[in-house]
């Protein structure tokens, strides 16, 4: 958490860490300055080093009861987490006297877990922080083991760059977006903290002249990462802000220049007109969140970019159309039916560590409005002191995605997380509560996707329609919220938790849907208004024709009359919470995580003051199938699927009073 005076959690002011970050004294080097230095590394070149062979000497492991909780300061409480597993992963590496020694195996970081995936070496970066940065609770520091065990995976890690600069992911020969982007940053990181602690002069040589090759690689305009829109904003982006991290280490004016007009064209094709950021050219909300942003993040932070400044302003935009806020400050539930690659499906008010998302919030100063989506320092201090307390030691991290590298490399800055009065400021203004009668739809034009919001008195609506840009997002209807409810129906991205009609080969939300818009019977364009009295209409159909539907969005409700060509089931995911009174209109009860049926016209749920009632008419048999999926740390809101099975045709309304 920074401080308010808006210096660093280490203390240090934003000048101070960006110069610190370039190696120079800001982190009290001794001896050769740090452009001295760099000049150096650069002119020296790449050195034909003999590499030592036999067994490495093992890296000490942290005695009981290490790491203590109360030695780390509420700012890098995370280093904890990392330290327990520093020399578990450090002793993984392959020490064998063959073509894959110095492989980072174990299976602490990305798959594949063999030696070709430079992706599994990127936590170069975290043993050598360990090894460079003093700390009281850093038994590592300038530890000789460690130093030769990073040497080691280094060397394997710059062997797997291909001849043009890129690095592989999935196989030897693969001249890949992701390994590259990303690698930038984590070996830039590393000859960061190699030089800020004088050690290994040819390895940095050899990092120097390795990140001059992957950048020229990335930067390269003919590359086919930059052809019209950006297919994996992530990757790309975190490939410049490692650029823009590398080039501030060691200055090259040409290869400034390209990444200075690479940062333009990403700035106008990474982000969709919607807002969001591409994956797949969709919308997904894990990657854009937790990736993206604290990507852009270390951009904005190091040079102030007005580029990564507007592209943060529109999404945060974006992102208050899709962050459901639950009542009682439990956290958010995301749209994360239509994301087109990740499932996240919610955010704790105060999240765990590991917290990467966290240091997006550097960008707060250049876009208010993501103040709502981040903890405020007063929750976090008291989350960080309550962590502090626990009995035991700070826990080792799990191996796999949860010892990601980049939770260590950026804690680096620290986090800009907002005061509580600005974070409630930013809550205030979400688009559905700022107002209650409105409907728009935000449209991606290169894409032709439509995601349609509607706000009404006692609900928010969201749905997409147009072009679904992967399989793994789910069209049409999307979710119901109210306002003291919560989150009531939330589409999942599976055929059998999704919200739509199932008929012949499944859901028609497993499609794209065309659609036409229209509001008081007008034939409306999608812009932003308010309807008074009138409803919105949506006429949509799968692209074969066998369901079409008939969507209402009324001041009382939210109607769907369905035709299909064959005998079809309306599916409604309901997040349901334990204290739901759930009763068919039959007076038979359905039970929070039990299964039930009955023949009605309807259901009623009761929860706390709102009343939600969903009817269909004629007298069907309708069921409620419980799920495991459940949302936010409490795990209490859980998805019970409602079916109800019908010929062909069938109307059914959700009103919430």
């Amino acid at each position: 958490m920074a401080p308010r005076s808006g210096r660093t959690s280490f203390g240090l002011s934003r000048r101070s860490v960006l110069t610190a970050a370039a190696g120079t004294a800001g982190l009290g080097l001794i001896g050769v300055s740090a452009p001295a230095r760099a000049a150096s590394e650069a002119t020296t070149g790449p050195q034909a080093v003999a590499l030592t062979t036999g067994p490495l000497a093992p890296v000490p492991l942290l005695p009981a009861g290490a790491p203590v909780r109360t030695a780390f300061a509420p700012a890098e409480q995370l280093y904890a987490l990392f330290l327990a597993i520093c020399a578990p992963m450090a002793n993984d590496i392959n020490d064998s006297d063959t073509a894959d020694r110095g492989f980072m195996s174990g299976n602490w970081w990305r798959t594949p877990n063999n030696a070709s995936n430079a992706r599994v070496q990127e936590h170069v970066s975290t043993l050598s922080w360990f090894y460079a940065n003093q700390r009281s609770w850093n038994p590592y520091f300038q530890n000789a083991a460690l130093l030769d065990r990073l040497d080691a995976a280094v060397i394997h890690y710059l062997s797997l760059q291909q001849t043009d600069g890129s690095f592989p992911e999935n196989s030897r020969t693969e001249h890949a977006l992701a390994p590259t982007g990303f690698g930038i940053g984590y070996l830039a990181k590393t000859l960061r903290n190699l030089r800020q602690i004088n050690v290994l002069p040819d390895r940095r040589a050899q990092l120097n002249t390795s990140l001059q090759a992957a950048m020229r690689w990335l930067l390269n305009p003919a590359n086919a990462i930059w052809a019209n829109q950006i297919f994996f904003a992530n990757q790309v982006c975190g490939g410049l802000a490692g650029s823009t991290v590398a080039l501030q280490l060691t200055a090259v004016a040409d290869i400034q220049a390209m990444l200075n007009d690479r940062m333009n064209f990403f700035g106008q094709h990474a982000q969709s007109t919607a807002g969001f950021f591409y994956e797949v050219l969709g919308m997904d909300i894990g990657y854009n969140f937790q990736v993206m942003l604290p990507e852009l993040g270390e951009i904005f932070v190091r040079n102030g970019s007005a580029v990564a400044a507007s592209m943060a302003t529109r999404f945060a935009d974006w992102f208050g159309y899709v962050m459901l806020r639950e009542p009682n400050r439990a956290g958010y539930i995301a749209y994360t039916g239509a994301s087109a690659r990740t499932e996240i499906p919610s955010y704790d008010e105060v999240p765990d560590e590991p917290h990467k998302e966290a240091f997006g919030s550097h960008l707060i100063p250049a876009a208010p409005a993501l103040a709502a989506f981040y903890p405020s320092q007063e929750d976090k201090a008291a989350a960080r002191a309550a962590w502090a307390a626990q009995p035991g030691p700070a826990p080792a991290l799990p191996k796999g995605g949860l010892t990601e590298p980049r939770e260590m490399a950026l804690l680096f800055y620290g986090d800009a997380l907002p005061t509580a009065a600005a974070r409630n400021a930013a809550i205030a203004q979400l688009p559905y509560l700022r107002s209650t009668e409105w409907g728009e739809i935000r449209r991606d034009t290169a894409v032709k996707q439509d995601y349609l919001f509607v706000r009404r008195p006692t609900y928010y609506f969201g749905g997409f329609f147009g072009t679904r840009p992967s399989t793994t997002m789910r069209s049409g209807v999307g979710f119901l919220w109210h306002p003291t409810a919560g989150t009531i129906v939330h589409s999942q991205q599976t055929d059998t938790e999704c919200w739509g009609t199932v008929a012949g080969n499944g859901p028609d939300a497993s499609t794209s849907l065309t659609a036409t818009y229209q509001l008081a019977g007008a034939a409306w364009n999608g812009a932003h208004v308010a309807p008074g009295a009138s409803a919105f209409t949506v006429n949509y159909q799968r692209v074969d024709g066998t369901v079409s539907t008939v969507l209402t969005l009324a001041g009382d409700g939210v109607t769907r009359a369905v035709r299909s060509s064959t005998a079809a089931s309306e599916q409604i995911p309901l997040m349901l919470l334990p204290s739901d009174t759930i009763t068919f209109s039959n007076g038979a009860a359905a039970h929070y995580g039990q299964n039930a049926s009955a023949s009605a016209t309807g259901v009623t749920i009761r929860r706390g003051s709102a009343t939600v009632a969903i009817s269909w008419g004629s007298q069907l048999t309708a069921s409620f199938t419980t799920t495991s999926r459940t949302f936010l740390r409490d795990a209490q809101r859980r998805i019970h699927v409602l079916r109800i099975p019908h010929s062909g045709q069938l109307t059914t309304k959700i009103t919430v009073s």
